[in-house]
């Protein structure tokens, strides 16, 4: 199996959906029975795999599967963990941290914010703090990698701390799994890490995943107040079904092109040569970008290798959409928002796409801001 020749017509450098290589896409296009008894092993060998790569270990952590996106996980997750009521501390890293607060809010518990500073990681010493402060707090809810910002926060130091403090931990790792360090079993702490098939792992999007420790799912039966979003019941389900059946109608399409993705990402040489080739498409947008006389949001020692936020140009003839309508002629689409602050333009690092991608995408920046009739592309740091 080849991994190169990763060249779509139309790159997605954003952080999700990524672009994803044709075998992956191919492998949707045979109908399956997701309760049929030739589907069992193509789930069961999913689940495996996954759990193989979050370091699980069998019995004494699960891979359960939740038809949607990202933040249905990360609403199971809360729902499922912390109990009606209960208070769980999430540092503010940016715009995914504040959805994960708005999913728990709306499922009644109650969340205790943690200010931080959201251009650096989260100190460990900060959430050490809040917790010593504050004993009714039962879970801290970090999201690994911050896709607002492009910030990485480290999941393994600040589960020292929630552990030192004997307190429990949910990991948003949607955009973080596959690439990002991840070994849930050397983090007893951790309740669960949630993610997608898609975004690191170069999946289709439509499908995500827990894996969570059983005794912490075992003593989470009836919290969740939600027969959709329950992970408890999910697990449970599996166990009586015998083969981890799904409860309702999966994306059964979805799953076998993930069984795809997941051969690619073995290939390639798994999360580490993953994280390497993100690491180097990273390091090539950041060099290029400093070429064109564009300043990077982020210092470089600070930068994450998932996405990037760039200063819009300070030139009145700057516009983000007429920026982002123009890479897309040029076969590339970014995001056409932004979260920053101040004006940005922002870029995936992820998906099917190589520091070569990265060199196109580069030289079609530069010929769209002539273009476009951009002449000072130093920062713009006036607040929207």
């Amino acid at each position: 199996m080849c991994v190169r020749g990763m060249v779509s017509p139309m790159l997605l450098l954003i952080p999700g959906p990524v672009t994803t290589r044709p075998e992956v896409r191919q492998a949707m296009t045979q109908d399956h029975a997701p309760w049929d008894n030739a589907f069992r092993p193509l789930y069961a060998s999913v689940r495996e795999r996954v759990l193989a790569i979050a370091g699980g270990v069998p019995g004494t952590h699960a891979s359960l599967a939740l038809q949607g996106c990202g933040h249905f996980a990360t609403e199971a997750a809360v729902r499922t963990f912390v109990p009606p009521g209960g208070r769980i501390l999430i540092p503010a890293t940016g715009s995914y941290a504040d959805r994960m607060a708005r999913l728990a809010r709306e499922a009644g518990r109650v969340v205790v914010p943690l200010t931080v500073a959201q251009t650096e990681p989260v100190s460990p010493a900060v959430v050490a703090a809040a917790l010593a402060a504050d004993p009714t707090i039962s879970h801290v809810g970090l999201v690994y990698s911050e896709t607002s910002s492009g910030v990485i926060h480290d999941a393994i130091a600040i589960g020292e701390a929630v552990r030192a403090a004997g307190r429990r931990l949910i990991l948003d790792a949607v955009s973080a799994f596959g690439a990002l360090p991840l070994d849930i079993s050397a983090q007893p702490e951790m309740d669960v890490a949630v993610f997608t098939t898609n975004k690191c792992l170069e999946g289709l999007p439509g499908l995500s995943f827990a894996v969570a420790r059983v005794d912490s799912l075992t003593g989470a039966v009836g919290n969740a107040g939600s027969w959709s979003f329950d992970l408890a019941d999910i697990y449970a389900h599996a166990l009586r079904s015998g083969w981890g059946s799904f409860r309702f109608t999966p994306p059964a399409q979805v799953l076998a092109a993930f069984q795809t993705a997941l051969d690619f990402f073995d290939v390639e040489g798994g999360q580490a040569a993953r994280l390497a080739r993100y690491t180097a498409n990273a390091r090539t947008l950041y060099d290029g970008m400093l070429s064109l006389g564009l300043e990077p949001c982020l210092a470089r020692d600070v930068q994450g290798p998932i996405v990037m936020n760039v200063h819009a140009p300070s030139d009145p003839a700057w516009s983000l959409q007429a920026f982002v309508d123009a890479l897309k002629e040029a076969g590339f689409v970014i995001s056409n928002f932004y979260n920053t602050e101040y004006p940005s333009f922002r870029v995936g690092c992820i998906g099917a796409v190589t520091p070569g991608d990265m060199q196109r995408f580069i030289s079609a920046v530069d010929q769209v801001l002539v273009r476009l009739g951009i002449k000072n592309r130093s920062a713009s740091r006036q607040a929207a």
